[in-house]
């Protein structure tokens, strides 16, 4: 991964300091929900809210194979994804993929999942769910600020 600033039209301003990445990947294990932004091709995006977990670098989430955010992100993995405040902007673009993770792995996911969301009960997330064709997003690229433009700092995945 390599860090940049990001480049605004003149009258915006220049940025004139980078944020650090263990600030930003904090904010995205602690984010509560994920905006994404799915392709819709001759539509609007669709845009909805969804749970999950900043793991190892990449955003694991999860739902219905029969859900519209699940059939879009099948036939256009590309995707957009904003955590909730404005004023502390964290946007990833990337590409979900259908990831698979060990039997511990998927054991530490879902107990992560289980600690983050006790609302929805006593251990919903279960490891059988990400062992095999797990969505995730992979990103290209992270965008980020607390005070714009001066830290607006691009991370770039290659």
């Amino acid at each position: 991964m390599r860090t940049e600033q990001v480049r605004f039209p003149e009258e915006y301003g220049t940025p004139s300091e980078l944020m650090e990445w263990e600030d930003v990947r904090r904010r995205l294990v602690e984010a509560k929900q994920f905006w994404f932004a799915f392709e819709r091709p001759g539509r609007s995006p669709h845009v909805t809210p969804l749970d999950g977990i900043w793991f190892e670098d990449k955003l694991v989430y999860g739902g219905s194979p029969e859900t519209l955010h699940m059939r879009l992100a099948t036939a256009h993995p590309k995707v957009t994804v904003n955590l909730p405040d404005p004023w502390k902007l964290v946007v990833v673009e990337g590409e979900v993929r259908t990831t698979s993770f060990s039997r511990a792995v998927a054991e530490e996911i879902a107990a992560l999942l289980n600690a983050k969301y006790p609302e929805y009960g006593e251990n919903v997330f279960e490891a059988k769910h990400y062992t095999a064709g797990t969505p995730a997003v992979h990103p290209r690229r992270i965008r980020a600020w607390t005070s714009f433009p001066k830290d607006a700092t691009a991370f770039v995945f290659d």
